[in-house]
């Protein structure tokens, strides 16, 4: 499954936003901030490179699926295999 990047733009954005995010996250480390600062925003970079990573998925799926018609070419094991490895 070949993704389109002119479908993708918001989830762009949303990894450059984590990349942001995680360069904080490593000055604030190097600062030596509060464990549960530091802590708290790892877990916004995980949830937004989540979101982006189901987004990938889900305009995959629609790739695949809805425009093209193809229902029986998308592998249902391999979207599987996909999803659980954002879980």
């Amino acid at each position: 499954m070949e993704l389109d990047v002119n479908q993708l733009p918001d989830v762009v954005n949303r990894l450059r936003r984590a990349q942001g995010q995680l360069a904080g996250v490593l000055r604030m480390i190097e600062e030596g901030r509060e464990c549960e600062d530091v802590v708290t925003q790892l877990a916004a970079v995980s949830r937004a490179l989540d979101r982006a990573g189901f987004a990938i998925i889900a305009n995959g799926l629609k790739q695949c699926v809805v425009e093209t018609g193809e229902v029986d070419s998308v592998d249902s094991k391999q979207l599987e295999k996909l999803f659980l490895s954002l879980a």
